[in-house]
C-alpha cells in the first residue's frame, strides 16, 4: 500500500510538473524577444493567438505589457478600442497607453513616458475576429458580428488566457476601453459578474471598469453630440434646429430628412478639421488616405474612424505593422491573413448586426455588483462628446457624493470632476477622442487614481 501511495505521488507530481512546464513553454513560445527597431526595456512583453471559436475557427490577438516593475504585484488592465471594429494595437498600444511609439519612417520605436504599464499589467486585446490580427476561418463572422458575439469571446479568450498565464489567477483584474469600448467594457464586465457566480474565489478577479469618451446610450449619445456641435460653433443655428427636428432619436432607423440635415452640417459647415480633436491640425500627408473618416450620426449608433493627433501616426502604425519582420517578432499573420493589417476592418464596421441601445441598465446591474466605475472624457472630441457621456450619465439619477470641482495637475488645472454613489466622472482638459495621446500625464494620473480608490487631486 505505502509503495502504492509512493507511485501515485511520483506519477501525480510527474503530471503536475509536466503541466506547468507546458504552460512555462507556451509563455516561452509567446515572448517577444525584442521588436524591430525596439528600445532596451526592462519589462517583458508577450503576443500571439488565443483560439475562441474551433468550429468556426476564430482566434484573437493579444499583446501583453508587463509593468515595469513588480509585475508580479501589480494588476492586470484589458484595454479594448472600438469602432466597431478598430484595432487595440493601433491605438491604446502604439498612441495612448502604451510603452512604445513609431517614428515617422515606421524604422524604429520610442519609450512613452507616460506608459500604464508603469502602474499595471496592461493586456491589449485586438476584437473581435476580424480587427487587426485576430481572424477567422469563417467568412460569414465578419458580415454577421455584433456585441453579443464580441462580449462572449472576448470571456472565452480569458478564460483560455489565463490558462496560459495562470500567474494572473486571481489578480486584481480592471477593464478599459474607449469610443464604442463603451459597449464592449461593461457588456464583458457583465459577463464575467455572471461566471463569477458561485465561485468561492473568482478566478478572473473583476475589481473595476474604467471608460472614456465611450458611445453609453443613443438616444442622449446623438442630443448631446449636436448640442457639443452648436455650443462650440462648428454648425450654424438654422442646422443645429434642423437636425432637432428632423431627426429622432428614439428611433433605431435613421430617416432620410435627419441624414440630410446632418450630412448638411458635416458636408459643408464642419471645414477640414479632426472630428476627433477640433482645436488641433489634422493630417496633411499624401498618404492619408487611411485617416479619411467614415464619420456619420446614425441613431442606432454612432460609427466612425479613430484618427489622432501627431497628427499622422495612424500612418505610421499601418506602415510598422505590416511590415514582415514586425509580424514575425509579435508571432502575428502565422496563417497568412489574406489582407494587410488595417487599423480598422471597415467590413466589421458596415455590417454590425447587433448593438445594444443603452449602456444605462449594465451599468446598474454593474454598480448593484459593487465594481469601481470611472468614467471620463477628453472635451475637444465631437464625436463622442463630454456632453453626450454627460446626458447620458444624468439619467441614471445618481446620488452626488462630491460635488462638482476642478482637478490639479503640475498646479495646472487637468479637467473637473464629480462622485456620485456607484461611480465617478471625470473631464481631461485639452484633450481629444483619444485622451493620453493629447494628455498623456494628466492620463496617468487619473488612472493612478483609479487603480488607487481615490478622489482626483484637489491641489
Amino acid at each position: 500500500m505505502a509503495a502504492q501511495r509512493t507511485l501515485l505521488f511520483v506519477c501525480f507530481s510527474t503530471l503536475l510538473i509536466s503541466g506547468i512546464m507546458s504552460l512555462t513553454q507556451q509563455q516561452e513560445l509567446d515572448r517577444i524577444k525584442e521588436l524591430p527597431g525596439q528600445p532596451k526595456v526592462s519589462f517583458s512583453h508577450f503576443s500571439g493567438y488565443v483560439k475562441v471559436n474551433e468550429k468556426h475557427g476564430r482566434a484573437l490577438f493579444y499583446w501583453l505589457t508587463e509593468a515595469t516593475s513588480n509585475p508580479e504585484k501589480k494588476p492586470l488592465v484589458l484595454w479594448l478600442n472600438g469602432g466597431p471594429g478598430c484595432s487595440s494595437v493601433a491605438y491604446g498600444a502604439s498612441e495612448e497607453i502604451g510603452p512604445f511609439r513609431i517614428n515617422k519612417t515606421a524604422s524604429s520605436l520610442y519609450l512613452n513616458k507616460y506608459s500604464w504599464n508603469t502602474e499595471a499589467n496592461i493586456l491589449f486585446l485586438e476584437s473581435p475576429a476580424g480587427v487587426g490580427f485576430s481572424y477567422t476561418n469563417t467568412s460569414s463572422d465578419l458580415k454577421d458580428s455584433g456585441d453579443k458575439r464580441a462580449a462572449q469571446d472576448a470571456l472565452i479568450f480569458l478564460e483560455r488566457w489565463i490558462s496560459r498565464f495562470p500567474q494572473y489567477k486571481h489578480r486584481d483584474f480592471y477593464i478599459s476601453g474607449e469610443s464604442y469600448a463603451g459597449h464592449y467594457v461593461p457588456q464583458l464586465a457583465l459577463k464575467i459578474v455572471e461566471y463569477n457566480k458561485g465561485a468561492s474565489r473568482p478566478i478572473i478577479n473583476l475589481k473595476g471598469i474604467i471608460v472614456r469618451n465611450a458611445v453609453t446610450d443613443n438616444y442622449y449619445d446623438n442630443l448631446g453630440t449636436v448640442s457639443y456641435w452648436w455650443t462650440h460653433s462648428i454648425i450654424s443655428d438654422t442646422t443645429y434646429k434642423s437636425i432637432l427636428k428632423s431627426c429622432n432619436f428614439s428611433s433605431e432607423n435613421s430617416s432620410q430628412k435627419c441624414d440630410d440635415a446632418v450630412n448638411y452640417g458635416l458636408n459643408h459647415e464642419f471645414g477640414n478639421i479632426d472630428q476627433y480633436s477640433i482645436y488641433t491640425p489634422t493630417c496633411t500627408a499624401s498618404t492619408a488616405n487611411s485617416t479619411l473618416k467614415s464619420f456619420r450620426l446614425k441613431n442606432s449608433l454612432i460609427r466612425t474612424r479613430i484618427s489622432g493627433y501627431d497628427p499622422c501616426t495612424e500612418n505610421y502604425a499601418e506602415k510598422y505593422y505590416n511590415r514582415p519582420d514586425v509580424q514575425k517578432a509579435l508571432h502575428a499573420n502565422s496563417t497568412g491573413i489574406p489582407y494587410r493589417w488595417t487599423s480598422c476592418s471597415d467590413v466589421l464596421i458596415k455590417n454590425w448586426k447587433d448593438s445594444d441601445f443603452s449602456m444605462l441598465p449594465t451599468y446598474k446591474k454593474l454598480m448593484a455588483a459593487g465594481l469601481r466605475i470611472w468614467v471620463f472624457s477628453g472635451d475637444t472630441d465631437s464625436v463622442v462628446p463630454v456632453t453626450a457621456t454627460r446626458f447620458s450619465l444624468n439619467h441614471l439619477n445618481l446620488k452626488i457624493k462630491t460635488r462638482w470641482y476642478p482637478w490639479y495637475v503640475g498646479g495646472q488645472v487637468g479637467g473637473w470632476t464629480e462622485v456620485y454613489e456607484g461611480l465617478t466622472f471625470a473631464t481631461v482638459r485639452g484633450a481629444g477622442h483619444e485622451v493620453p495621446l493629447f494628455q498623456p500625464k494628466r492620463a496617468l494620473v487619473l488612472f493612478q487614481s483609479f487603480l488607487a480608490g481615490k478622489a482626483l487631486p484637489k491641489s
